[in-house]
């Protein structure tokens, strides 16, 4: 990560993150861990959530955890994988909440940079991980920097539509103005919250939102 490959309209409101001590820690332990292991995503995707969807363009904040540490999955947006990867159970379940709330079909890809590029930003908390190892990157210093991503939207825009899904995404609630914007939360989509996710019906709501508002609507199909 020699250098910060970083949307310009990121990198003004954030550049003094950049130069912070944790920051710095950071960027060397991801210079070693590189030289003995393959780290996801590729260093030109770190910041592909980002650079998808703008600083101006942040209409809803989708919050996962850290990136798939699966050969080829990471593609530097959440829940998100790469053209012509199988797609993860999480996703399927988001897939399958999605035809029951706007009987969308489910999608035969799971990348979902259409959603990145209509203002969705699709932020994990962690935004690098090792090879073959969860959670290998977290209380490393990315958590620092995504927290104050949050905390600058919040303060910075209105209206935006915050969807938390799971604990681990509950847990930044505090971080957001729930007077200026919509906070949606559910059970995190993982087969392992045993279907409590379904009927959530997010989607529905989150365009329901921005259309009072007259943001405009996403187009949730893939």
């Amino acid at each position: 990560m020699d250098q910060i490959k970083i949307h310009e309209s990121w990198k003004n409101i954030l550049s003094s993150e950049f130069s912070k001590e944790y920051f710095l820690q950071l960027q060397s332990f991801l210079e070693t861990e590189k030289k003995d292991f393959d780290v996801y995503p590729s260093e030109t995707e770190i910041f592909a959530a980002f650079n998808k969807t703008p600083f101006e363009k942040v209409k809803v904040v989708i919050i996962g955890q850290d990136p798939y540490h699966g050969e080829g999955q990471a593609n530097g947006l959440s829940f998100s994988v790469a053209d012509g990867i199988k797609i993860p159970p999480s996703l399927k379940n988001i897939f399958k909440e999605l035809k029951t709330d706007l009987g969308i079909e489910i999608p035969v890809i799971g990348n979902l940079e259409s959603w990145a590029n209509q203002g969705v930003l699709l932020l994990n908390a962690t935004l690098t991980v090792r090879a073959n190892s969860a959670g290998s990157h977290q209380k490393k210093g990315w958590e620092i920097f995504t927290d104050k991503v949050i905390e600058t939207i919040s303060k910075e825009k209105e209206n935006v539509v915050f969807l938390l899904w799971g604990n681990f995404a509950h847990g930044k609630e505090n971080l957001i103005d729930s007077n200026k914007h919509l906070i949606l939360k559910a059970a995190h989509p993982s087969p392992l919250a045993r279907g409590a996710f379904f009927g959530s019906k997010h989607f529905s709501k989150t365009n329901d939102f921005l259309k009072s508002k007259n943001l405009g609507e996403i187009d949730w199909k893939i």
